[in-house]
C-alpha cells in the first residue's frame, strides 16, 4: 500500500501547513497526479520531489486544478516536475492502457471494478459498454472472460482514437468494437435488443441514461451495472441511497428488476461516494 503523502512529506513541510496537503495522489502509467489548493500550491515542488523520490518510475508530476468537468470528464491540468508530458502507459491486470491525461478520461481507482465486472461476465455473452472512455473496462472484460463482443461507446473522438490503440496493443481486435458517439443516439441506431450486459461507469449521466441502457439489453432482460455519485452523511448509506433512485427510475420505466448487490466504489470527497448497483433486468411490463 501506498504511504499516505502526509507521512512522507513530515519531514520537508510544517506541521500546521500539513492540513492543507491532499493525502491521495493518483499514479497513472510513470505519471502521479496530485491535487493543489491555494494552500498547498507553494508546496507543489517538494510534494512533486518527495513522489518522484519514493516512486521511482514516476518521471512526471501534474497537479489537477479543476474538477472533472464536461461531456469528456476532463480536468485542468498543470505541470509541476519531470518531464513535460501528459501521455503515458498505463499497466493494470496484465493489460496495457495508452492515455492522454489531458484530453481523456482516466482512474487507475477503478482497477478492483474492472475486474469484479470482467469475473461476472459469462461465456459467449454480448457487452455494451456505455461510456467507455478509453477503453479500460471492455478491454479487461475481453482479456478475463469469455464474452463474444463488447460495443465500446465514447463521446470524446479522442478517447475512442487511444481505445483503438488499447484494442491493438491488448490484441482485442474483433472481441472490442470501438464506436464513436453518443451512447443514447448508438444504442438506438445499432445496439437496441443485442445486449447481456450492460456497463454505465459514468455516474453523472447514468439515471438519465437508464431508459437507453435498458433498451439495450435483449427482450430488456440481462444485467445493467449502474454507477453514481452519492452524497450521505454519517447516519446514512450511500448504497442504499443509490438503490432507492435507481428503483425509483425503474418503476416508472415499468421494468421488473432485483438489485442483488451494491458497494462503495471509493470516497470521492467529504460525505461523497460513488458507488455501483448490479441490476438484474427481467423485462418490461407492457
Amino acid at each position: 500500500m501506498r504511504r499516505r503523502l502526509k507521512t512522507l512529506l513530515a519531514a520537508a513541510i510544517p506541521p500546521e501547513e500539513l492540513n492543507a496537503i491532499y493525502n491521495s495522489y493518483d499514479i497513472i502509467g510513470d505519471i502521479a497526479v496530485i491535487r493543489l489548493n491555494e494552500n498547498s500550491k507553494k508546496y507543489g515542488q517538494i510534494i512533486a520531489e518527495t513522489i518522484m523520490k519514493v516512486h521511482k518510475n514516476v518521471k512526471t508530476v501534474l497537479a489537477q486544478v479543476s474538477p472533472i468537468h464536461g461531456d469528456f470528464r476532463l480536468r485542468k491540468l498543470e505541470y509541476i516536475a519531470g518531464e513535460n508530458k501528459t501521455k503515458t502507459v498505463h499497466r493494470e491486470s496484465e493489460c496495457i492502457f495508452a492515455v492522454d491525461l489531458a484530453s481523456c478520461y482516466f482512474s487507475p481507482r477503478l482497477f478492483y471494478e474492472r475486474m469484479r465486472i470482467a469475473k461476472l461476465v459469462r461465456d459467449g455473452e454480448t457487452v455494451v459498454n456505455m461510456f467507455a472512455g478509453v477503453g479500460c473496462f471492455s478491454i479487461v472484460i475481453a482479456k478475463h472472460s469469455n464474452a463474444a463482443k463488447i460495443y465500446s461507446i465514447d463521446i470524446n473522438p479522442t478517447a475512442v482514437q487511444f481505445m483503438k490503440e488499447n484494442i491493438r496493443l491488448n490484441r482485442v481486435n474483433g472481441k472490442v468494437v470501438p464506436i464513436e458517439g453518443d451512447a443514447k443516439d448508438v444504442i438506438r441506431q445499432k445496439l437496441s435488443n443485442i445486449a447481456d450486459r450492460v456497463l454505465m461507469p459514468l455516474p453523472e449521466k447514468a439515471l438519465e441514461y437508464l431508459p437507453y441502457a435498458i433498451s439495450a439489453l435483449k427482450s430488456g432482460v440481462g444485467w445493467i451495472h449502474f454507477y453514481a455519485f452519492e452524497h450521505a452523511n454519517r447516519n446514512e448509506n450511500p448504497v442504499e441511497k443509490t438503490i432507492v433512485k435507481v428503483a425509483d427510475k425503474l418503476q416508472k420505466l415499468h421494468a421488473s428488476f432485483e438489485i442483488p448487490f451494491g458497494r462503495v466504489v471509493r470516497t470521492i470527497g467529504p460525505n461523497w461516494y460513488q458507488t455501483v448497483v448490479d441490476i438484474l433486468c427481467k423485462g418490461l411490463a407492457h
